[in-house]
């Protein structure tokens, strides 16, 4: 049928049904993948209608069952205020694990969003589950190669160090010939005879002590996920400013993995500022392909008034795009 596919993004899915009622009382849509599973949502209508949502039967739901945490939203016809259930969070194997009935017209066209806020694997032999976002993410093995605990060290216990950096709050110790190696800027700083080569001090009073720490421990290799996360807005100036592009596409890509309706505006007006296309057509899609635009109605007369003006252009262009008659 040609309304049982699910459309995702970050970690959003979202099914639109054109027709539902008494001549068609059960749908079930084609799976889709968030995380390492396959999911179904599925619609019916008995006494009332009840949404489900549940794992492809397979082997990996099977052996690593998840526990997943989400929230439900259910918009009807031309009414764009949705239905939206409390934040869900339970073992999920079979379609029996969830059923959420929803007070809505059993006729017509609605759609059905899941925002999945947390995934994890449930341990078959009891304990506590754990998320598999962050253990897929790339800092996180980065930092435990083996190769890098010498580094680890030198950082750490300041061995050796023969450069200061002057932080918004502090003072850091480290070693120009690794500042050099991880960015072409460092590196033209202790080539020619600028004042960073001749006092053995960098100053980035843009950034605390602690973010310019993070900095430090991606370079080294040292970094973990936790302040990979906290740290992601002032990695991704630091990586601009300093001509790291591995770090700026890793902050791309971790900022487009979690796009909501609370940080979708301000991950714009970043995207545009540092020039990630990924992440600004991520956000344009969330917000005009997706339809959550007019989630966020309140917010955007303060985001116009603010934003470049080249950007509010282009998102009317691409608004007159999804809205132009077909």
């Amino acid at each position: 049928m040609v309304d049982t596919k699910v459309e995702t993004i970050a970690r959003l899915a979202q099914w639109k049904i054109e027709s539902f009622g008494p001549t068609v009382p059960h749908k079930r849509s084609d799976p889709f993948k968030i995380g390492i599973w396959n999911w179904h949502l599925s619609v019916e209508k008995s006494r009332s209608v009840y949404i489900r949502l549940f794992p492809e039967p397979s082997r990996v739901s099977k052996e690593q069952p998840p526990v997943a945490r989400f929230v439900l939203r259910v918009t009807t016809g031309s009414n764009r205020r949705p239905y939206i259930s409390p934040i869900h969070e339970r073992l999920l194997r079979t379609s029996d694990d969830f059923a959420c009935p929803v007070d809505i017209s059993s006729q017509g066209r609605f759609i059905i969003d899941v925002e999945f806020l947390d995934l994890k694997i449930c341990p078959l032999d009891g304990g506590e589950g754990l998320s598999i976002w962050p253990i897929e993410d790339t800092m996180r093995h980065l930092a435990t190669q083996s190769s890098l605990k010498c580094l680890s060290r030198m950082l750490n216990e300041s061995l050796f160090t023969d450069i200061t950096i002057n932080t918004a709050d502090g003072k850091l110790q480290a070693h120009r010939a690794i500042l050099s190696t991880s960015s072409p800027v460092f590196h033209s700083m202790f080539m020619h005879d600028l004042k960073e080569k001749e006092s053995s001090t960098i100053d980035i009073e843009d950034m605390t002590s602690e973010s310019c720490m993070a900095l430090l421990s991606y370079i080294y290799g040292t970094i973990n996920q936790e302040d990979f996360w906290k740290h992601r807005l002032a990695l991704l100036g630091a990586a601009n400013k300093y001509d790291m592009t591995d770090l700026k596409d890793a902050c791309e890509e971790s900022l487009l993995e979690d796009i909501n309706l609370e940080n979708v505006l301000e991950r714009l007006q970043e995207a545009w500022l540092y020039q990630l296309n990924k992440l600004k057509k991520g956000c344009l899609t969330y917000l005009l392909d997706f339809g959550k635009i007019y989630d966020v109605r309140e917010e955007m007369n303060d985001f116009f008034r603010k934003a470049d003006r080249e950007l509010v252009v282009e998102m009317f262009q691409e608004l007159l795009a999804v809205w132009k008659p077909a």
